[in-house]
């Protein structure tokens, strides 16, 4: 496929996407006006303005992707990802649409909240495990790791046709029962059996990119560094998420919502625009600052903490006095920059050895230029200093003849 024809598909596929979310935002605009007191399934305002967000972010990322490198699979996995968020919700709206009006006949209506029950199961292991088991050339990593996109896809597969197919009521339609359900204990076993494939596929594609990772080039290394500093805000974003839920659980989801689209954007800059940000600097100021972030918000709190229970036990005052938390100021802007200084060195010393050691080598050399007097020894000095930090094949020093001095003496 050419780029012209393959950008014409991937945006046809973005439009198609927003074409059902915007279809079904009109239903759900119908369905509040003839029913306004129904309890809906997906046309409250959050899942609209999270179907929508996810589904630009999802489908535009694809889109670029595809449009550029065609024969990455990766885009067109986003692409179809954005495409399924676009008909699960025109099909979830359809059928609060159908239960309000009853416009249309029963068997389409049904058929629409069945699809509507089943379909988020698509995205438990699907993208997930094909973004590791291609990332980041859209290609295996070699030929034996296709039973392990085998299993994605079949364990995936049985999952969906566990949810599909089982007996009772639908999970978001609970009014109505499942038209296609089957009263057998073999489709329960399918289900588990199904999940279980897909969670071990899932393990089997993390550890084919640790793989991918011990052979790749620096190019390659460097995208996968990409996705695995993205890897990791998604989850810390998550699990941020998780301890909002204990004072709001709005705000919470709201936070792991926007932290699961994070897994496109990194993808997309490990994959379009790795090349314009050093990724390890990225990495060690993050690592610094939330070191740093995290042990600050421990003085603070601990110093309040400390200070209230300190006067509660003295004075019986369970009034917290301004002075308290001014002295806690103060003291995060005194531990500040020694602090950060100290972690900053720490982190060096750990996970960035090689620099660390450069530095250090640099430093002690220009301590000892000073008071260097031997020329030869400082020649000698010089090549061991550019060899150590530079690490370069050959070193050599060649010194320019002071013809000035001889034309002196002359």
């Amino acid at each position: 496929m050419s780029r012209r024809a393959a950008a014409w598909l991937a945006w046809s596929l973005v439009a198609l996407s927003v074409a059902l979310l915007l279809g079904g935002i009109a239903l759900a605009l119908v369905t509040r006006s003839t029913a306004p007191d129904l309890p809906l399934g997906e046309t409250d305002d959050g899942s609209v303005v999270a179907d929508l967000v996810t589904l630009l972010t999802f489908s535009v990322v694809g889109a670029i992707i595809a449009s550029r490198h065609p024969r990455n699979a990766i885009g067109w996995l986003f692409c179809g990802v954005g495409v399924t968020i676009g008909l699960n919700s025109f099909v979830g709206d359809y059928a609060d649409f159908w239960l309000a009006s009853g416009f249309g006949t029963r068997s389409l209506g049904e058929t629409a909240a069945w699809l509507s029950s089943w379909l988020w199961s698509l995205f438990v292991y699907f993208p997930t495990s094909f973004l590791l088991l291609l990332f980041p050339d859209g290609r295996l990593p070699s030929p034996r790791w296709w039973p392990v996109a085998w299993g994605v896809a079949l364990g995936t597969a049985g999952g969906m046709v566990g949810n599909a197919l089982a007996a009772g009521p639908l999970v978001d339609f609970p009014q109505i029962a499942n038209p296609y359900g089957v009263d057998s204990p073999i489709v329960g076993v399918l289900g588990v059996a199904g999940s279980i494939v897909a969670a071990g596929s899932m393990v089997a594609s993390a550890v084919s990119l640790i793989v991918r990772l011990r052979r790749a080039g620096r190019e390659q290394r460097q995208q996968i560094k990409w996705l695995a500093y993205g890897g990791v805000v998604v989850v810390g974003t998550i699990f941020v998420g998780g301890l909002v839920l204990l004072w709001s659980v709005p705000v919470s989801i709201v936070i792991m919502s926007v932290a699961l689209l994070g897994l496109p954007v990194f993808t997309g800059i490990a994959i379009l625009r790795y090349r314009l940000y050093d990724i390890d600097i990225i990495i060690n100021r993050t690592l610094v600052y939330g070191s740093l972030s995290v042990m600050l918000a421990l003085v603070y709190f601990g110093g309040v903490t400390a200070t209230q229970v300190l006067l509660q036990t003295l004075s019986g005052q369970h009034r917290l006095p301004q002075l308290a938390v001014v002295i806690s100021t103060l003291a995060i802007a005194a531990l500040f920059d020694p602090l950060r200084h100290r972690i900053q060195s720490f982190i060096d010393r750990r996970f960035y050895r090689g620099k660390y050691d450069a530095r250090k080598t640099l430093e002690e050399f220009s301590a000892k230029l000073r008071d260097e007097t031997d020329l030869d020894g400082l020649n000698t000095d010089l090549v061991t200093v550019v060899r150590e930090t530079m690490q370069p094949e050959h070193v050599s020093l060649w010194l320019r003849p002071n013809t000035a001095s001889k034309d002196h003496r002359q």
